[in-house]
């Protein structure tokens, strides 16, 4: 979120500050499955932000000069066990790779509907894009004076600022406290496997492990060689920044056998990153985008849960807008209203 903010305000001609505590795209921005979808939040408030996010996904692919692993995908919904065929067969003609014990039950996004990045070199692109000077740094409170932000309290020192943008995921509320809702982290794991060029192919699975437990792990195979599997959920607290995270093997070998239970190439892949990291979420499943409540030239981006990725782009062109012009145009930001 603050990558995509700091592209589009440079676009605007304004001068930017990234502040990070660890490097760019050291949490969720960078560890997550970089799965985009044009219709499948067509049910809620997400919609329209889903769906100018995705035609935004595409100009960058172009606009931004650098390979980042963008592509449109076929996605299909699979059923496996740990233990075990499903009894029932395919439903769906599939392709060759998805040889396993697995049952593919629906083809759910075509090329017309569902893509892909790579988020970390995605949001690395975006902040080099931007031109904006990174600081790194502890972030501990927004700089207020009558009212105004007049920048945020960095390692002890005040980095001045006409405007402030808090989108530090699910570490917003350590430093916005009370003036937003609460933003939780929920914690998610993922593995990298190389070794096996498959085409362009997402998957959801709902998946049983062998002692009952009900998962639905997602398989990302990306150019290059390399699947990214996720799907595991962890209900442990938020550590205090990114490089407190930790990474439970056993839950990473779990989303290793699911891959294999749809592609038996797979169970012979080379894992090359066990990772975890926490997405932030709100507790009515919206986002937070817009002007922080009862402080001037304050703004937040946060709370996206499962939709970071896809949402960046027309969250951060909205709030550039907002800044910039004073009223968002892309999208219409009240159902995300900080103040609601």
């Amino acid at each position: 979120m603050g990558a995509a903010t700091a592209y589009y305000l440079a676009r605007k001609g304004l001068a930017v500050t990234l502040v990070e505590r660890t490097a760019v795209a050291c949490g969720a921005s960078g560890k997550s499955g970089g799965f985009l979808a044009l219709d499948w939040c067509d049910d809620s408030e997400l919609g329209p932000l889903a769906r100018a996010s995705f035609a935004l996904h595409a100009a960058l692919a172009r606009d931004l000069g650098t390979d980042y692993g963008y592509r449109r995908v076929d996605t299909f919904m699979a059923v496996a066990r740990e233990v075990g065929r499903v009894s029932e067969g395919h439903r769906v003609a599939v392709p060759a790779w998805m040889d396993g014990e697995s049952s593919v039950r629906a083809v759910i996004g075509s090329h017309e509907t569902t893509a892909q990045l790579n988020p970390a070199p995605f949001t690395t692109a975006l902040a080099e894009a931007s031109g904006a000077v990174v600081r790194r740094g502890v972030v501990q409170a927004l700089a207020v004076r009558d009212g105004v932000a007049r920048g945020l309290r960095v390692d002890g020192e005040t980095l001045a600022a006409d405007a402030v943008v808090l989108a530090l995921g699910p570490w917003t509320s350590a430093v916005a406290g009370r003036l937003l809702p609460r933003i939780r982290g929920l914690k998610g794991y993922s593995v990298t496997l190389t070794g096996l060029d498959l085409p362009a192919h997402s998957v959801f699975m709902d998946y049983r492990t062998a002692d009952g437990r009900v998962l639905e792990p997602e398989i990302f195979p990306r150019p290059g060689g390399e699947v990214y599997v996720c799907g595991m959920r962890d209900l442990q607290p938020l550590p205090e920044s990114a490089e407190g995270v930790e990474v439970d093997d056993a839950a990473c070998d779990v989303l290793a056998r699911a891959a294999g239970r749809v592609c038996t190439a797979l169970t012979r892949a080379t894992i090359v990153r066990r990772q975890a990291c926490y997405r932030p979420v709100t507790d009515d499943g919206l986002p937070l985008i817009g002007r922080v409540p009862g402080v001037a030239g304050a703004y937040v981006a946060t709370g996206h849960g499962p939709w970071g990725m896809l949402n960046a782009p027309a969250t951060g062109l909205a709030l550039a807008e907002l800044i910039a012009e004073g009223a968002a145009k892309i999208v219409d930001l009240t159902a995300f209203d900080p103040a609601r």
